[in-house]
């Protein structure tokens, strides 16, 4: 906020309610990150067979499956 205020990039009126917003967002983002990671690991735990028996690397796999999904529910990695 201090930053946003300094370099005027941003107007605020009421700094307490600013942060609790902030802090809003950002937990809803962690929190639908999270989400998105538990659905992969599901994901790639139904596969672990199919992942095992190709030379696959699981944290590859992992990345890869996480970006899409992100991607295809609009989400911002």
């Amino acid at each position: 906020m201090k930053r946003l205020i300094s370099r005027k990039l941003a107007e605020i009126k009421d700094e307490p309610r600013a942060r609790e917003v902030v802090r809003h967002i950002l937990s809803e983002n962690f929190l639908a990150e999270e989400k998105i990671e538990t659905e992969v690991t599901a994901l790639l735990m139904e596969n672990a067979k199919l992942i095992k028996d190709s030379a696959s690397d699981y944290k590859r796999l992992f990345t890869l499956a996480k970006t899409k999904l992100a991607r295809e529910r609009g989400f911002i990695l």
